[in-house]
């Protein structure tokens, strides 16, 4: 059991719990939320023994074994799956163990270890990091090559594998997910609802954190409030207890009107294709949970798109791809014949590296076509978000200053009450955003995109760097937004609430998915981690 009893924890002069009283079974998922800046990576400190409460116990048994992710890799030469066997840290003891042994030709003592080694399943380790490696996206020449040619967020796949290849008897993980695709991030799902150990995540991925964990601990107030149950679960009675606060009624039922007459909208309009369904369940959820966004520090909504032609745009047999310095190209999509229509709401799915972000930004016409035609009817406003464009912000600017340069006829006071709208106050409005957090920066770029009215959304990966609070009102805004929409994400519930129809880009083609995420998750199973299954 874990147990914290009386705990207060400070950061600096910021008090961020106190007098805390907590107790966690053995064998527990928990999922540990809370808005950014609370404590939660200090609560992890803490039960690392990186960190000392200020006042009060924390407990748990000195035999358990603990697991978490490390943040930084060196750039090694040592293969990928060496590197991912590493993480079995007894396993890597008792080898060096056995070596000495020999060395020694201490006889007694090798067989000694050799039965230790089997204890630890050495005999299959190999096989066991293939299986994980290849659920995490590596593919089996990847899996040889050294850690020193793996970009940042793959070498965060790999800690993630050292930290799931230690035996544990508790494992934490602080946004495992930030750097796996939608695949990757199923198949880590999976994983964990079979690990026998205590685990605490912390996540802003309500989907995941639904199908893993089956206790919420939420730090508010400076207090760890437990819940029994999900996510959603959480959400329910949170929600509950919000509808029973003063003075939050009557905007509790401004809020459901409001989505009841967009549902109402919707259903005339929805076709009965299973994912417009599956958003039809989603947006009733919404519904339910209108207190809880009412309550939420940050809420906004898409202003009304500008009229839009019919169609968008079309795509005649476009490759898509890229021109290299050297006037060669690299083509990553072919035979792309796809027509936009005002209104349809597409989500893409598809691994990291696909080519998801090359068709957005085909569409976006930051890329001109290798081949094929591109048609960009009159009247077309695209607002388009991507991480490289959050880092074209200026940074030594305040927000208002990057407002203004798309608005520059705008007066300074109408600007401001909008940012305030966006979050962004007073003084903060006011100053340079190179200190802000990566979700603020995300939350200011899309408030420019909401600015300009655009009539079709190209968003790629909005949700990155995100709260949980933040994430909610985009797909509350991104329901009721009255335009056409693309969409890449990890975040399932986004994907639900906010799409009709899904694309998959696989094999450098691009194809409809006739189906919902349940069935997507299905076919991934079905297919490419089937195939990985057959061939272990």
């Amino acid at each position: 059991m874990i147990r914290f009893t009386r705990v207060t924890l400070r950061r600096g002069a910021k008090v961020l719990v106190e007098d805390a009283d907590l107790a966690l079974n053995p064998g527990d998922k928990i999922g540990l939320i809370g808005n950014n800046g609370t404590g939660k990576s200090s609560l992890f400190a803490l039960l690392r023994g990186e960190l000392q409460a200020d006042q009060g116990e924390v407990d748990y048994p000195q035999r358990w074994r603990v697991a978490h992710v490390a943040q930084e890799t060196p750039p090694l030469e040592r293969s990928a799956i060496d590197y991912a066997i590493d993480g079995d840290t007894t396993l890597r003891r008792l080898e060096a163990e056995l070596a000495a042994a020999e060395a020694a030709d201490d006889g007694e003592r090798i067989g000694s270890v050799y039965a230790d080694l089997a204890d630890a399943d050495a005999w299959t380790v190999r096989s066991r990091a293939e299986r994980l490696l290849y659920g995490l996206g590596f593919s089996h020449a990847q899996m040889e090559q050294p850690v020193a040619t793996f970009s940042g967020g793959w070498r965060m796949r790999l800690n993630l594998a050292q930290a799931l290849m230690c035996p544990s008897d508790l494992l934490l993980l602080d946004e495992p997910t930030n750097h796996l695709d939608l695949d990757a991030i199923l198949w880590v799902e999976e994983w964990l609802k079979k690990y026998p150990g205590t685990l605490v995540i912390v996540s802003h991925d309500r989907d995941f954190l639904d199908g893993v964990v089956n206790v919420i601990v939420h730090i508010d107030s400076q207090k760890l409030k437990r819940y029994g149950g999900h996510y959603s679960d959480f959400e329910r009675q949170r929600a509950a207890a919000v509808v029973l606060a003063a003075g939050m009624i009557e905007k509790q039922q401004r809020e459901r009107a409001h989505l009841e007459s967009f549902i109402n909208r919707f259903k005339a309009q929805a076709s009965k294709a299973r994912q417009a369904q599956s958003r039809m369940k989603m947006l009733a959820k919404m519904e339910d949970l209108a207190p809880l966004h009412v309550s939420a520090p940050f809420q906004f909504e898409f202003r009304e798109p500008l009229r839009a032609p019919d169609p968008l745009l079309v795509l005649d047999d476009v490759v898509a791809g890229y021109r290299l310095e050297d006037g060669s190209e690299k083509p990553v999509l072919n035979g792309i014949k796809f027509s936009l229509q005002s209104g349809q709401r597409y989500g893409l799915l598809g691994i990291n590296g696909a080519g998801k972000s090359t068709l957005i930004k085909t569409i976006a016409g930051e890329l001109r076509p290798l081949s094929g035609t591109a048609n960009f009817n009159k009247g077309l406003a695209i607002g388009y978000f991507a991480q490289h464009q959050v880092e074209m912000l200026r940074h030594d600017e305040s927000p208002l200053w990057n407002l203004a340069r798309v608005a520059p006829r705008v007066r300074e006071q109408e600007l401001r009450a909008f940012l305030g709208g966006f979050n962004f106050p007073g003084e903060m409005a006011l100053s340079p955003i190179t200190h802000f957090s990566g979700g603020e920066k995300a939350r200011l770029a899309l408030a420019m995109i909401v600015w300009q009215r655009p009539n079709l959304l190209l968003l790629d990966e909005p949700t990155n760097h995100l709260d949980l609070e933040t994430r909610e009102a985009l797909t509350v805004a991104l329901a009721q937004f009255e335009g056409t929409l693309v969409l890449v994400s990890h975040d399932r519930h986004l994907l639900r609430a906010t799409t009709d129809e899904f694309l998959i880009v696989a094999d450098g083609q691009l194809q409809p998915f006739d189906g919902d995420m349940d069935d997507y998750r299905d076919w991934l199973f079905k297919t490419k981690l089937a195939a990985e299954k057959a061939a272990a």
